[in-house]
């Protein structure tokens, strides 16, 4: 069970990581957003952090119905891909951009925050 929980935060560590560079990229120079490797290496990364999300959910015997901060973790997660989609891919102006990278950003500090914590409300 160490080694995956090693994986999962060693790939939220690399997966916010490299959402902060491509929105620095997208507000200063999106057209090296076209680069293969910058579409290619979220969705690995994504993906080996949702399974090994998964594999120790399932491990630890810990279900979003019974477990409030893990509820919490679902939904800002869902919060943080809208947030990243719109400040990647669907914001207009560098305003737009930037407000939802900072909200992006925000939505994942309060994931850690829910995961470090164990509490549905850690910050409150």
């Amino acid at each position: 069970m160490a080694i995956i929980k090693l994986i999962h935060v060693t790939c939220a560590a690399i997966s916010i990581c490299g959402f902060f560079y491509r929105g620095v990229l997208k507000l200063y120079t999106p057209q090296r957003l076209q680069a293969k490797w910058l579409k290619i290496t979220p969705h690995v990364v994504d993906t080996i952090l949702l399974v090994s999300a998964i594999t120790l959910m399932v491990q630890q015997a810990l279900y979003p119905a019974t477990q409030p901060w893990l509820l919490t973790k679902i939904i800002f997660l869902v919060l943080y891909i809208a947030f990243g989609l719109f400040a990647l891919r669907f914001a207009k102006t560098r305003a737009q951009v930037f407000i939802g990278f900072v909200l992006a950003i925000a939505s994942f500090g309060y994931i850690v925050a829910a995961a470090m914590t164990r509490q549905a409300w850690p910050l409150f």
